[in-house]
């Protein structure tokens, strides 16, 4: 089952964000802790109130295999044309559930509740560090948009 987060959530969310936080140490460690929270818990209970920011939990036996924090957008300047971006901040599977198409699973709801939204299209960031999610993104028909580069001054 795939619905909105609730408070209930808290310590199954953090955990994963703990898991998101290893792997990302693990491929950058100068940028990433090794240990460390996201968000605290009232940050997070204000995330899950907030309409603009659904996070949205796959449940299986009352226990949260995975979740995806989304953001609404809005995009409109003088150059840029006008539309709504649903953008996917984060997007986790427990690591005991992966390989079980939760992923998929709560990516297909996301974008069902983009296009229910009338969102143009659906964005995200992901670190050249984690090639299994650049793969997985793939899989599911996501393009590059653009990239970000950077230069170490060391």
């Amino acid at each position: 089952m795939i619905r909105k987060a609730e408070a209930r959530d808290l310590d199954a969310v953090n955990d994963l964000l703990g898991q998101v936080l290893r792997v990302h140490h693990e491929g950058r460690p100068d940028l990433f802790r090794p240990e460390g929270k996201k968000y605290s818990d009232e940050e997070l209970l204000g995330i899950f109130a907030d309409p603009l920011t659904p996070v949205f939990v796959y449940e299986e036996c009352d226990r949260v295999l995975g979740y995806a924090f989304c953001v609404l957008q809005k995009q409109e300047s003088l150059s840029l044309m006008p539309l709504k971006t649903l953008y996917i901040d984060d997007l986790c599977v427990d690591e005991k559930a992966r390989g079980r198409h939760v992923g998929k699973a709560l990516f297909e709801y996301v974008r069902e509740f983009a296009r229910e939204q009338g969102c143009y299209n659906i964005t995200l960031h992901v670190w050249e560090c984690n090639p299994g999610a650049m793969s997985f993104y793939r899989s599911l028909g996501m393009l590059p948009q653009y990239t970000s580069m950077e230069m170490l001054c060391q």
